[in-house]
């Protein structure tokens, strides 16, 4: 094999992988396409730089000042993260739909998108109640924050109580 073969084939194979690299992009746009378009947003939106950025914000409703934090180095890590976050929440989903989000974005975008997840609004009501994780304080799901809390109504047998001795 001389130079001039081996130099082919390694344009080839840089070749393959372009054009594989570029498939996992438009996978990935297509799926931010229909993730915005489920928020009621334009779906054309995903293909502009820091316009989807400004959409994203929108749908998990934070402020404008996040751009700022989303193109500073270094920082834009942990706001990227956080935003992806709040994008899995607003759609109903969980912390590990984040992970997915975060290390397969190619792929969990496009199952937002295409999905049959809903759009709940600015970072569901999880996120509302103060940031990741179970707040057991404050959770809309916690069947003792209704007005059927058994422990705020006293019942009949809470009136009598039966702590007296049995006569003998």
């Amino acid at each position: 094999m001389n130079e001039y073969e081996s130099s082919g084939v390694a344009a080839g194979i840089g070749g393959g992988i372009a054009i594989l690299y570029l498939a996992i992009i438009v996978v990935m746009i297509v799926g931010m396409w229909k993730v915005f378009e489920k928020a009621g947003k334009p779906g054309w939106a995903a293909i502009i730089p820091i316009y989807n950025l400004i959409i994203l914000l929108e749908i998990v409703g934070k402020p404008m000042i996040w751009i700022l934090w989303l193109i500073i180095p270094c920082v834009n890590v942990v706001f990227a993260i956080w935003l992806y976050n709040l994008v899995s929440k607003s759609f109903g989903k969980s912390e590990g739909f984040t992970v997915g989000m975060v290390i397969f974005p190619y792929i969990f975008w496009p199952i937002l998108g295409f999905g049959d997840a809903k759009y709940l609004g600015p970072s569901a009501a999880e996120a509302q109640n103060g940031g990741f994780g179970n707040n057991p304080f404050n959770n809309p799901n916690n069947p003792f924050n209704s007005t059927n809390n058994p422990f705020n109504k006293p019942t009949d047998h809470q009136n009598n109580p039966n702590d007296t001795p049995p006569v003998v």
